[in-house]
């Protein structure tokens, strides 16, 4: 073997050496290293916070009461405060970490309501955008479309709204359109084939059908306010129908 092999070799060898005595250093710094503080990054939903770092702090030492000052930085339980703050029900994603400070940092995102379920006689619950149904907060109170009606109740008892899959992209529309999400104020979801629409100006109460084909129901809904309701009167008709393909029925 030449002289310039053997530098290379040496060479080689001396990096190796170098890096696995850095690493070692490092992982011994690690040892020596403690958990300082918490610092909680939460991500509002429309300026609103569902749940409060006050209360995430509070989950974290009920469950964790060997989080103190002092322990060291590899006996934080990351990925089991991930999971716990994961049951809280506003609670959509977790992301825990611990810098070389030793600050454990968590960030976390909330669900969004975009629907409320109202019931008389049990607790209301939210719809979220991904179409979980969740508990409502007793801190906040979210402005959004109101659901009513024994259908909409009976799902919500039951925990799931896959049984009626057309109705998340209703939700989304009215939620998602200026003049819609301020005029229509209430879904009264009788059963899947008879939905209604309460709305904000105007007394009579929509019959919507179900939740299918719903764009082509509303335009007939936009026809009504532009030409027939300003000529006969918001208050003229009892009865008002868009559930039958292509009509508009007024009596």
């Amino acid at each position: 073997m030449n002289k310039a092999k053997v530098k290379k070799v040496l060479g080689i060898v001396l990096l190796c050496l170098t890096a696995a005595g850095y690493i070692g250093f490092v992982e011994k710094q690690n040892q020596t290293k403690t958990f300082s503080q918490v610092e909680v990054n939460l991500e509002a939903v429309s300026g609103v916070y569902f749940v409060e770092e006050k209360e995430i702090l509070t989950i974290l030492s009920s469950a964790f009461p060997e989080l103190k000052k002092g322990l060291p930085m590899q006996e934080v339980p990351l990925r089991d405060m991930e999971d716990r703050l994961l049951g809280h029900p506003f609670i959509r994603t977790v992301e825990a970490s611990i810098d070389q400070q030793g600050i454990l940092k968590l960030n976390l995102t909330q669900h969004e309501p975009i629907a409320r379920i109202a019931r008389p006689e049990s607790a209301d619950g939210y719809i979220t955008k991904e179409g979980l149904l969740i508990a409502t907060s007793p801190t906040y109170t979210s402005r959004v479309l109101i659901l009513q009606g024994p259908y909409i109740g009976s799902l919500m008892d039951q925990g799931r709204l896959d049984v009626l899959p057309e109705l998340m992209p209703l939700i989304h529309f009215i939620a998602n359109d200026k003049f819609w999400s301020a005029q229509v104020t209430e879904l009264e979801i009788n059963g899947r084939n008879d939905i209604r629409i309460h709305q904000q100006v105007g007394k009579q109460v929509i019959e919507f059908g179900d939740a299918k084909d719903f764009e082509s129901k509303f335009n007939r809904i936009a026809v009504l306010y532009k030409e027939i309701l300003p000529r006969k009167g918001w208050d003229a008709y009892k009865r008002i129908s868009v559930k039958y393909k292509n009509q508009i029925v007024c009596e």
